[in-house]
């Protein structure tokens, strides 16, 4: 009998009963803007805040409206302006060079290697092209750390991390996002903490943070930061630093607080279900598992494997098999952007380059989420499904 897959592969889990409590608060209140507070009222968001650059061992944090305005935000506070080149990841995700391209720089393209991480000797090779790099810890990704700081520190380069898949995740047990000058997460559904939509931005510089505040749309208000500078630095950037609106609200910050303390739990609910993924795609034949270095703390929300070489006909053939037997597959390296999947060649607001060798590797991403929806026995089976339904396509090529 031919197994079917029946789960819903965008359903996340239900707000925790203690994040609906503390949302339910704040509506009862009324005080859902960041700075309507009552007296001797800290605030959901300023709390947020303070606890999240607690949890990451961060100087500053703040909590903005969504990871994209968290990567602008952070570009912006380290001086990027028109014009500039920002060095990015070839393989990730289009709010990424959107947001460069949202502050009128311009991404320059750095390859991917077959671990799905910045291909090292592609960014040194670059590294005098910009000043900035935007990197993106892409489906969780994390690559030598050490060594990329190294060739940055080496040329100059400022580092910002967009850990939007790597919230909870490490390298050699230092925490992604600590890596940087600053870094961004998400909040959004499909990431590990989820208010619909938000994010957050940490660092350990002064003059970032209180512009990155500043930014977010503190007016003079700042004071009532509790992750934040003091006044003096504020004193000397206020002036040259524009307002953009788009700091959290205390509806969300209040959702958000429970779920980023149960955080390591729910890694933990992750990486099991992954290592079922991982351990049942393995010996497939035509199919690479992608290997995880002993130096990373990785959280699986999603899982990828790669179709090296195969044509287009042959990996759309393998998805539409999987599909029919209720099993979601996304393909990165499709001709047109498709969903959240595309490719550094889609974003035609960023010049062309040639990356023939990263070509290769983009053209064989398959992607999976991962929901906490599922149950180990959904992901053994997935993978039984996938195992089989590549074995086929492949064996008939």
């Amino acid at each position: 009998m031919t197994e079917i897959f029946t789960g819903n592969f965008t359903q996340q889990e239900p707000i925790p009963e203690d994040a609906i409590a503390a949302a339910m608060a704040v509506l009862q209140h009324g005080r859902i803007h960041r700075y309507n507070l009552a007296a001797d009222e800290a605030g959901e968001t300023a709390l947020l805040e303070r606890e999240f650059a607690d949890q990451t061992g961060a100087a500053y944090c703040l909590a903005v409206a969504s990871g994209g305005y968290a990567l602008a935000t952070a570009l912006r506070a380290v001086g990027v302006k028109p014009g500039d080149k920002v060095l990015t990841n070839a393989f990730t995700l289009a709010p990424v060079p959107g947001s460069i391209a949202s502050v009128g720089a311009e991404p320059v393209f750095v390859g991917v290697t077959e671990g799905l991480v910045i291909d090292l000797e592609d960014l040194a090779a670059k590294a005098d092209q910009a000043k900035v790099l935007m990197l993106s810890h892409m489906r969780g990704h994390l690559c030598d750390m050490e060594r990329l700081m190294e060739i940055c520190d080496d040329a100059g380069i400022i580092v910002i991390e967009d850990c939007a898949h790597t919230m909870g995740g490490a390298w050699k047990g230092k925490a992604s996002g600590r890596w940087g000058a600053v870094a961004a997460y998400s909040c959004q559904t499909y990431k590990h903490v989820n208010s619909g939509e938000g994010g957050l931005l940490i660092t350990d510089d002064e003059d970032i943070a209180a512009r990155a505040i500043i930014m977010s749309g503190s007016y003079m208000l700042y004071g009532r930061h509790l992750a934040a500078p003091g006044p003096e630095v504020f004193e000397r950037v206020k002036y040259d630093t524009p307002n953009i609106s788009g700091r959290m609200d205390n509806l969300r910050a209040a959702i958000l607080r429970p779920q980023l303390r149960d955080l390591d739990r729910q890694v933990q609910r992750w990486n099991a279900r992954y290592r079922v993924l991982e351990e049942g795609l393995r010996d497939t034949p035509g199919l690479t598992v992608v290997e995880r270095p002993d130096e990373e703390s990785f959280v699986g929300s999603s899982i990828q494997f790669l179709l090296l070489d195969w044509s287009p006909e042959k990996i759309n053939a393998a998805i539409a098999r999987c599909a029919k037997r209720g099993v979601e597959l996304k393909w990165f390296g499709g001709a047109e952007p498709v969903a959240f999947t595309s490719r550094y060649d889609s974003w035609r607001y960023a010049p062309a380059q040639s990356l023939p060798a990263s070509d290769r590797i983009l053209t064989g991403v398959v992607d999976i989420r991962v929901p906490l929806t599922f149950s180990e026995d959904d992901c053994a089976l997935i993978a039984r499904i996938i195992k089989s339904e590549v074995s086929s396509v492949f064996q008939a090529q």
